[in-house]
């Protein structure tokens, strides 16, 4: 065995104190690889006769990542060609389809994807009002538990504790890692009989919570509210967030060990191609009719105000323009007062939600509470011209001008001034269209799904998270 040589146990070329990644190996065999590898480290060790294996001793770092990267490290596909054993991993989330919201999305789609890749998944959620078994609950076990309603949002529900349940279900059918999505009573419950069994830990940030507190009239309990986060996240080996920009913040507020894995959009589903002139009409607006849209909870913390006070100024430049809104939730009945003029379309789910996005023109988000904002990326995705602040998915996919629109955040006025220029100018809105569907088909849930595998394995089989060199974050991909 050559002195830095391949360890198969974890998949990696080991070169003293650093290690290379071969979990993602192309179409180069690991024996060649090794063998090139220490071809290498014998070359260095000749030009530098000191025996200590430091990664100091290698010189010419450009030439080894040369070889990293002819070897195809960065690639995937060798590792289907050999998967890794599957792991049994416990998802304990608070919202899970049939309910719709980003959160439920993103986990059902992830769980989609990691049981394809053969591991075994078991969902620990509240039962729904509406339950129904769909085709992907048909692969994994589900372990329902008791919950009670989110106040304001009639169709949802949160978990109550559930610490002795849990502990004798994972005693008996033993995990090799939690993951545990969401915050609440239930998923603190988790962590809680994870850690009396010992038992590896990850968990995600999907909600700024501490950030609502404010709309809801309850700005004094932003700081309880953090501190909660910190410690349940914490007390996980790592937090998974969707940018840079978000891990950042949150490492400065005391968050530890936290690591970014982004967001994908199913560009099969949402594309230009789901455009309906039936349903337009409908909205009262023919081919050449604007039709603004807007796809979200409504609730406060959405700053659905700016919104209508944009669409209004939008108005002035092209009065045949229509408004379309896609959502519910405890600002509905107030809105649909306030604003009788516009469509209100409630929830809409798959085929549905998809043509509702392609038979618009404009998407428009005024968010400023956003984690990520799957919206803004499921609207470029269907082709239309997307105005949000510079922060979350904007800041990652966006550039301003180019595939889309951005303001910096919290500028109103620069926000309106965005979105008035896409309404005077058709030919350039036409452009923007275009590079935001060709941007989308960029944005891939299977890259995003290697980046998820290999925190759950790190997590899992060392207990602590260890980064990747097969992620390649978003913004490289505007």
């Amino acid at each position: 065995m050559p002195r830095h040589g391949y360890v198969p146990s974890e998949g990696v070329l080991d070169f003293g104190l650093r290690k290379i990644d071969l979990v993602h190996a192309d179409s180069v065999p690991v024996e060649q690889a090794s063998r090139l590898m220490s071809e290498h480290d014998e070359q260095a060790a000749a030009r530098c006769p000191d025996p200590c294996p430091s990664w100091g001793c290698h010189r010419d770092f450009i030439s080894l990542l040369h070889y990293a990267v002819t070897l195809g490290v960065m690639t995937r596909s060798a590792s289907r060609r050999n998967p890794r054993p599957g792991l049994r991993i416990a998802v304990v989330s608070e919202t899970y389809p049939p309910e719709i919201n980003g959160v439920a999305a993103t986990i059902a789609v992830m769980v989609q994807g990691l049981l394809a890749r053969g591991h075994e998944i078991e969902v620990v959620r509240p039962r729904q009002q509406s339950d129904c078994r769909q085709a992907l609950r048909a692969a994994c076990a589900e372990i329902l538990v008791a919950g009670a309603p989110v106040p304001g949002y009639a169709t949802l529900r949160f978990g109550l504790p559930a610490t002795a349940l849990l502990f004798q279900r994972w005693r008996t059918v033993r995990p090799d890692i939690v993951h545990v999505v969401t915050e609440g009573p239930l998923g603190w419950s988790a962590v809680r009989a994870a850690r009396k069994l010992a038992l590896r830990v990850a968990s995600d940030f999907h909600t700024n919570f501490d950030a609502y507190c404010g709309h809801y009239r309850l700005g004094w309990l932003q700081r309880p509210v953090l501190r909660y986060l910190r410690a349940l996240h914490n007390a996980t080996a790592v937090t998974m967030v969707p940018t840079e920009e978000l891990r950042a913040s949150l490492s400065q507020c005391g968050f530890e060990r936290v690591a970014v894995v982004s967001r994908g959009v199913d560009t099969r589903l949402f594309k230009p191609a789901c455009r309906s002139e039936a349903l337009r009409r409908s909205w009262g607006a023919n081919p050449d009719t604007p039709v603004v849209i807007h796809v979200s909870r409504l609730a406060p913390e959405k700053n659905l105000a700016l919104l209508f006070r944009t669409f209004e100024r939008m108005r002035t430049h092209c009065p045949q323009a229509r408004l379309v809104i896609v959502g519910d939730g405890p600002e509905r009945v107030r809105l649909e007062r306030q604003h009788p003029e516009h469509h209100y379309a409630g929830m809409q789910r798959g085929e549905a939600l998809a043509a509702h996005y392609a038979s618009a023109d404009i998407f428009l988000n005024p968010s400023l509470t956003e984690t990520f904002g799957n919206v803004t990326i499921e609207a470029m995705a269907s082709g239309l011209a997307v105005v949000a602040y510079d922060y979350a998915a904007a800041r990652q996919c966006i550039r301003h001008g180019v595939n889309g629109m951005v303001a910096p955040f919290g500028d109103e006025e620069r926000f309106t001034r965005a979105a008035l220029e896409l309404i005077a100018h058709g030919e350039g809105m036409e452009s923007i269209r275009r590079a935001a569907r060709s941007s989308a088909e960029r944005i891939d849930w299977e890259r995003v799904l290697d980046s998820l595998e290999w925190t759950l394995r790190s997590v899992a089989y060392r207990g602590h998270f260890r980064p990747s060199m097969s992620w390649v974050a978003p913004e490289l991909l505007r």
